[in-house]
């Protein structure tokens, strides 16, 4: 099992509830006599995952304990000890969280008993739902298990009975989570750090003897070994392009005997056997489906036709995508070969097992293909809330933050896609049928640039090939768009609170829709009606029809690019970004931080995009427009090389403070605390803000080159 992340969404976490009886309530000497556990997973309790034992404390049981939860002597003689008991229960836990009533207690007398028997202890990660009460209801009159109970309509049974308490407590945290979630708890950090606010009832459970009953921040959580160069490496460096393709009615020997000839492990098939087609029109043949063939049909196979034995659909990749997303997806479809397409859906090339044997021995690759498999927004969840330890690991490889910001943009993506997939199957499952007709769905702004961080949220558009607004097909997409909306704010990607989402109106349309658009929007000759526009340059189609984003994007350049007073209206908003230095020349901060994006990221992502636009460079990162600049000759090449070491650096240090803010349960930001930085860190980001400062003038001198 992986490390418990604090970024994982309380709904999305694998958990046991337990509960223990014991001979008494001072925990220096209590023995446990019954010990039990419920398993919760992604928001549900599963009462068939249960275990429950009786122990033998080896000492009698008190009349006043037997009294409360009904276990006398005669009932533990034949009983394990917790010795015996403790390597089951520990195989039952498998390193999940712990969740209690009164967990301080429970804790306290397991790490008692395992002291006694001489085994090893270390407190795991766990949650209290007596102080989860406090927090999601400050107003109830206390905490016990029938008051919460009580109050979330609860029905317990089996009360003073450990498999009965531990079921209470699982059905209490499961309906914790939407009243925690409405004060701004969600993630396992966010409830730890909650809980560790209660300092009244936590002095009291130390005064009684009981454990701190939650963990305290730990940044040391780690992925393991992991392999930087799955990770800066892209597909399209390592796949074998152009392809080798065969005609349909060609026979099986035709194909091995071309595979023989090109030294190959695969070729492509299609009706015409030229290559370059839609992904569509492809299936593939490998020597092991030939191998397999003939072991079952003998020599004759050879006779079969290369479309008769060619596997179809295609199992794809972006080309763009980095090498992990590849590896991840063989071992997810158990194949050795996958085809690999362009952003115009077609077949570019195909990468094998053995084109990834450059990766580092043993090393992990952590991210693995289980958003594209995930069954539900929670499973997906799940997934989701690994990439902050994966972009801590990558960080202390010192690998370029801008790559890892192309890892997490490449989990946005994947993430989307994933959630439309869902997104049509609960249509289809509702009566909605199928897409009505061909449709594109886009990422749009830092996910599509492919910078995004790790506070990222939904920033989302659709592009259909015929339909009205109003009309059925614009409907359809409307629930669609909400549907992809939905699960992608219950997966951890909440919301844009701009409303930049295909579930409104203004941001999903056909394609004569969207070309009236970006016709209005160029004609335009204020600034001010420009709001959100500049994203649309940034789009990658991520699911569906990815022509139809592709060509929507060549669209906005070719209406953009010789009008340049829509590249001047968007670039005034660069000239009104506040100073971010003191009148003395120091950083000015806000509580002791300072927001990067506003200061830093923002001038430079703003200038490079709107001389890309200006120049028609039709590049989407921030990096490669800038330095799209430098090939053309535009632009000081001094001033270009200082702007690309400030985007880096305010990244890098993003990047550093939300995974910090993540695990800790801080509400993640683009606010960077000053006072940590090292000093040289911090001459260097005064450096980097001064050439944000002229930005600009920067892009003044450009625009009518």
């Amino acid at each position: 099992m992986k490390p418990i992340s604090g970024a994982m969404p309380l709904a999305a976490l694998e958990a046991v509830a337990i509960d223990t009886e014991t001979t008494g309530l001072d925990t220096a000497r209590a023995r446990i006599i019954q010990l039990a556990g419920i398993g919760i997973e992604l928001g549900r309790v599963k009462p068939d995952e249960a275990f429950e034992t009786l122990i033998d404390p080896g000492e009698p049981i008190p009349e006043a304990s037997s009294e409360i939860h009904g276990i006398r002597d005669g009932d533990v003689r034949d009983a394990p000890s917790f010795a015996e008991v403790f390597a089951a229960f520990s195989a039952f836990r498998a390193g999940r969280v712990l969740v209690g009533h009164s967990m301080g207690f429970d804790l306290a007398v397991l790490q008692g008993e395992a002291t006694r028997a001489g085994l090893p202890w270390a407190k795991p990660r766990s949650l209290c739902v007596r102080l989860l009460g406090v927090v999601a209801n400050p107003r109830l009159h206390d905490q016990s298990l029938d008051t919460l109970a009580s109050w979330l309509g609860i029905s317990i049974s089996g009360r003073h009975s450990a498999k009965g308490d531990a079921r209470a407590a699982a059905e209490i945290f499961v309906a914790l989570l939407p009243h925690l979630a409405e004060r701004h708890v969600r993630t396992l950090a966010e409830a730890e750090r909650a809980c560790l606010g209660l300092s009244t009832r936590l002095e009291d459970g130390h005064r009684a003897g009981w454990v701190e009953p939650v963990s305290r921040p730990d940044l040391s959580t780690s992925t393991g070994a992991i392999d930087p160069y799955a990770y800066s490496h892209r597909v399209d460096d390592l796949m074998a392009s152009p392809v080798v393709a065969i005609a349909e009615n060609a026979t099986a020997k035709d194909a091995v005997d071309l595979m023989a000839e090109r030294r190959i492990s695969s070729i492509f098939v299609s009706a015409d056997g030229t290559p370059d087609g839609p992904l569509s029109a492809y299936g593939i043949v490998t020597e092991r489906d030939v191998m397999r063939r003939i072991a079952a049909h003998g020599a004759q196979a050879l006779d079969m036709s290369a479309g008769e034995i060619a596997t179809r659909p295609l199992a794809s990749i972006a080309a763009e995508a980095f090498v992990y997303r590849a590896v991840g997806r063989m071992e997810r479809l158990h194949i050795r070969h996958l085809a690999v397409r362009d952003e115009g859906d077609r077949l570019v090339g195909v990468i094998s097992a053995r084109d990834l044997l450059r990766l580092r021995a043993g090393a992990a690759i952590s991210l693995d293909d289980a958003i594209g498999s995930a069954s539900s927004a929670k499973a997906m969840a799940q997934a989701w809330a690994t990439l902050p330890a994966v972009a801590r690991s990558l960080g202390a490889e010192e690998l370029d933050a801008r790559i890892i910001a192309g890892v997490v943009s490449e989990e946005v993506r994947v993430m989307t896609r994933r959630a439309a997939e869902l997104a049509e199957t609960a249509m289809k499952e509702a009566g909605h049928g199928s897409p009505p007709c061909p449709y594109a769905l886009l990422v749009l702004g830092s996910g599509g640039r492919g910078e995004s961080l790790l506070a990222p949220d939904q920033d989302n558009a659709i592009v259909f090939t015929e339909g009205a607004p109003g009309s059925e097909a614009c409907r359809w997409f409307a629930q669609l768009g909400s549907h992809v909306s939905d699960i992608l704010d219950t997966a951890g990607i909440p919301y844009c609170t701009g409303g930049v989402m295909a579930r409104n109106e203004a941001w999903r349309g056909s394609r004569e829709t969207w070309q009236a658009r970006i016709a209005d929007w160029v004609g335009r000759s204020n600034g001010a009606d420009l709001l959100n526009v500049d994203i649309v340059f940034d789009q990658r189609p991520v699911h569906g029809d990815l022509s139809l984003g592709a060509r929507l994007f060549d669209s906005a350049f070719d209406a953009a690019a010789n009008q340049p007073v829509f590249a001047k209206l968007m670039g005034e908003k660069l000239f009104s970004a506040s100073n971010p230095f003191t009148l003395l020349g120091n950083i000015r901060t806000d509580e002791g931080r300072i927001d990067l994006k506003l200061h830093g990221l923002f001038p430079i992502v703003a200038a490079a995009r709107v001389l890309a636009i200006r120049h028609d460079i039709r590049r989407r990162s921030t990096r490669q427009r800038l330095e799209g600049l430098a090939e053309r000759g535009l632009g000081n090449v001094g001033e270009i090389a200082r702007l690309l070491e400030a985007h880096r650096l305010f990244m890098t240090l993003m990047l550093e403070q939300q995974s910090r803010d993540l695990e800790a349960g801080i509400p993640v930001s683009n606010k960077v605390e000053i006072a940590t930085l090292p000093t040289p860190v911090r001459s260097d980001l005064k450096a980097a803000l001064k050439a944000t400062q002229l930005v600009p003038d920067f892009v003044q001198g450009l625009m009518f080159m």
